[in-house]
């Protein structure tokens, strides 16, 4: 029996007055997700443990099957498991974002979390010269993906600064960046790292709209038992973005790189469904994760989501169920949490889920929705529970 798991990130979201009082994913084109729901389970997860942060890191690792308020220590620390890096029990990891800032002092405002979706090469080049001019040792950058970077602070667990509290960027869009300037300040060196960068790129020939660096979601090396341990399944991860690569590395699966992944609405949609496919042939289960909704919610653009919710049931899960018609498969799709439009960041409110098992299809609703999936009244407490109860299904 195959096991799929395809997550669109962020598809969820809350009723718009300007789409009649509904949702994005109910006013796009799913015929396949509506077709599915009519024969599969369909319910509310809550991927967000009380009292955690609604980010992409708790929630993904919850839907991997493992409980966040254990295991999960920062952002920055999953992102360095993609990368590999070499670090000791005591470093402190940072996720560090190149931003768009307008100003770096009491009036100043994020204005991009992305700084313009920044491309890699441009942001590659000015993280090696941020880490070239930076003079102290304590500190190291390391290049990332598009405006995704990282910053390790050695010894840094040790310090104050592992207790600072520095928002997530995309949650502040258009919000003033004091209360964090005063944060940055509670330990001198990382505030003298982060106004020297700001200086740097302010300065001389930097073609980008990145004006800033923005180190957040900080904590130690993240450890994981083994995903084929804890399931005894033989699994692969998808993913455009070093957040999914890491929670696959760090749990022992197969991570596999697709070329021409952006984690964009434009990106190699039949790479990763080929992908995806060709592991299953030898493999047991395959995450695969689509970051696009996710980045159209941040952006506040309802027509770019509804598109991409579109393209996720015609590109992604449309050419997966022909490529296994006829095969003995489950298929769950879900997203990791909500990203309304309207606040352009993270919800922490359940998300919807469909369990699909070709051998066992069971009475559904007529469409896929957060509507319908709330009203059929089945809700799973936590985010590790969705793997299990698919996997019950087999019984």
């Amino acid at each position: 029996m195959k096991i799929l798991f395809l997550v669109a990130d962020g598809m969820g979201d809350w009723p718009l007055e300007e789409l009649g009082h509904k949702t994005p994913l109910e006013v796009a084109e799913t015929p396949i997700l509506d077709e599915l729901a009519r024969k599969s389970h369909v319910g509310l997860c809550q991927t967000i443990p009380e009292g955690m942060a609604p980010g992409s890191d708790i929630a993904n690792m919850a839907l991997l099957g493992y409980d966040p308020a254990v295991y999960h220590t920062g952002r920055g620390p999953i992102e360095a498991a993609a990368q590999s890096l070499k670090l000791n029990a005591d470093d402190l990891v940072w996720r560090c974002n190149l931003v768009t800032l307008t100003d770096f002092g009491q009036k100043g405002k994020m204005i991009d979390y992305a700084a313009g979706h920044i491309n890699t090469d441009q942001a590659t080049s000015l993280i090696h010269s941020l880490q070239e001019t930076n003079n102290n040792d304590e500190f190291v950058f390391y290049p990332g993906v598009q405006y995704r970077h990282l910053l390790v602070h050695k010894s840094g667990t040790r310090t104050k600064a592992a207790s600072i509290h520095i928002r997530p960027p995309h949650d502040i869009l258009g919000q003033p960046i004091w209360p964090d300037i005063l944060s940055f300040q509670e330990y001198p060196a990382l505030w003298d790292l982060v106004r020297k960068a700001y200086e740097f790129l302010t300065s001389g020939d930097n073609p980008t709209q990145a004006t800033s660096i923005w180190p957040w979601g900080q904590g130690r090396p993240l450890s994981l038992p083994s995903f084929s341990d804890k399931f005894h399944l033989k699994g692969g991860v998808i993913s455009a973005v070093d957040l999914i690569k890491g929670l696959g590395w760090a749990a022992g699966l197969t991570v596999i790189d697709v070329p021409g992944a952006t984690g964009l609405l434009e990106t190699n949609y039949a790479g990763k469904v080929a992908a995806a496919l060709n592991f299953l042939e030898k493999g047991d289960f395959i995450f695969v994760h689509l970051e696009g909704p996710d980045e159209c919610g941040h952006m506040g653009n309802v027509q770019d989501k509804i598109e991409a919710i579109k393209r996720f049931d015609q590109l992604i899960v449309a050419p997966i169920l022909d490529a296994l018609k006829g095969e003995d498969f489950i298929l769950i799709t879900c997203c990791d949490h909500l990203t309304p439009v309207i606040k352009r960041t993270h919800a922490n409110d359940p998300v919807p889920f469909l369990v699909y098992n070709s051998r066992k299809e069971v009475q559904g609703v007529d469409v896929f929705s957060e509507n319908t999936a709330q009203k059929t009244g089945l809700v799973l407490a936590r985010g590790q529970d969705l793997l299990p109860f698919a996997l019950k299904t087999i019984i």
